[in-house]
């Protein structure tokens, strides 16, 4: 069986997407994930990165070297980097699939140093970039000196060497197609067909989001504007705490304490997720534009809320917006602010909520992971025409 190495620099247990891809990378080889936290299912093999070393070279002299644009010295230079490289460096794999454009410099390395070693070809690396890189977090001021120029550089010089490169949704994979000349596939954050029913109304309209409990996302506003909207209305939060000790999730819920129908929950596994919303009514979401990404957003949480069979009320982001409308799923906000998601939540009367959950019924299935996973067989086929595609046996 071919050996596949997925390398992600996150955990990829809470991971959704990534979870979903050694899924089917599992389909066709043996894979070694390489990663933070402990062994995902269904992996054969765990290489495990210290939670504690940072993906990006925050050292003094990486820090340094970012000021100096000394850009080519930093290829291995942020510690989880190096310590990924240790681990995986020696070993034998046929296909390296990179998350993240952070993960590309080394998935490449390891590649080379195989084809040195082996004499047996190159070693395709697929390049799954998730967003668009270079301004992941550019609303930072550090970010937006010293990083986007140092990821900007890594797309020009790495990209063009991948053998795939995939990217959330079309707008974003047209910037990577114009801005550094690849071919960009598609694979948006579907989440697997669940079998589910909307659930039955109940006495309050029942609000939810699910999503990482990390600055920038605008969870503010959605505390915001349940505490606004009052009586007939609960929000429920199931947030993955960031790797900051859980100071964001504790001062999120130091802001909901101004309301007693604010809940806050532990963060559910992704395979269960769906039928844990699938009690609720509203999935709620709206972030403003201050990076290509939000502009673009197409999240996880999108996806998880139609398994669910949930009404959703979203900012006005282009991506969410088209698919709201064209599949009758809820309502959008005329703009970013509180005032404007309050309205929007209360422009649906209980009957049209019930409408829209029925929508997200019907739409489940295109909407589901099923399209996406085609597309990484594809792909898979291509870097691994040997091997054969077990889940269609």
């Amino acid at each position: 069986m071919p050996r596949i190495l997925c390398l992600s620099f996150s955990d990829i247990r809470s991971d959704s997407r990534v979870l979903r891809q050694v899924g089917v990378l599992a389909a066709f080889g043996e894979v070694t994930t390489l990663c933070y936290g402990d062994r995902p299912d269904p992996a054969a093999e765990h290489l495990q990165i210290d939670e504690s070393l940072p993906s990006l070279p925050q050292t003094p002299s990486g820090v340094l070297r970012l000021a100096l644009r000394r850009y080519a010295s930093l290829e291995l230079a942020a510690p989880a980097v190096d310590a990924a490289y240790r681990l995986a460096r020696g070993k034998r794999f046929d296909l390296i699939v990179a998350n993240e454009a952070r993960a590309v410099p080394l998935a490449l390395r390891l590649s080379a140093e195989l084809e040195a070693s082996t004499g047996r070809g190159s070693v395709p690396v697929w390049g799954d970039l998730h967003e668009w890189a270079p301004e992941e977090r550019v609303h930072v001021l550090s970010w937006r000196l010293l990083i986007k120029p140092f990821m900007t550089d890594v797309c020009r010089r790495y990209l063009p060497r991948l053998d795939a490169v995939t990217a959330v949704n079309e707008p974003i994979a047209q910037l990577y197609r114009e801005r550094f000349g690849i071919a960009c596939d598609v694979v948006r954050n579907a989440a697997p067909f669940q079998q589910l029913t909307p659930s039955a109304p109940a006495q309050d309209i029942r609000l939810v989001h699910s999503g990482g409990a990390v600055p920038g996302r605008n969870l503010e506003g959605a505390i915001d504007a349940a505490i606004a909207l009052g009586e007939g209305y609960t929000l429920d939060l199931y947030l993955v705490k960031a790797r900051d000790g859980g100071k964001y999730w504790t001062d999120l819920k130091e802001r909901a304490s101004a309301s007693d129908r604010i809940t806050f929950h532990d963060a559910v596994a992704p395979a269960d997720l769906a039928r844990t919303l699938n009690r609720y009514d509203v999935g709620i979401f709206s972030l403003p534009p201050r990076t290509v990404n939000h502009r673009f957003m197409l999240p996880n949480k999108f996806f998880d809320f139609v398994q669910a069979r949930l009404a959703v009320v979203f900012g006005p982001s282009p991506v969410t917006t088209e698919l709201i409308e064209q599949h009758g799923l809820g309502a959008v906000a005329e703009d970013f602010s509180t005032e404007s998601l309050v309205r929007a939540v209360q422009s649906l009367s209980r009957e049209q909520i019930q409408a829209c959950k029925q929508h997200a019924d019907d739409a489940a299935r295109e909407l589901s992971s099923e399209r996406e996973e085609g597309v990484e067989r594809t792909i898979l086929r291509r870097l691994l025409p040997a091997s054969s595609d077990r889940s269609q046996a």
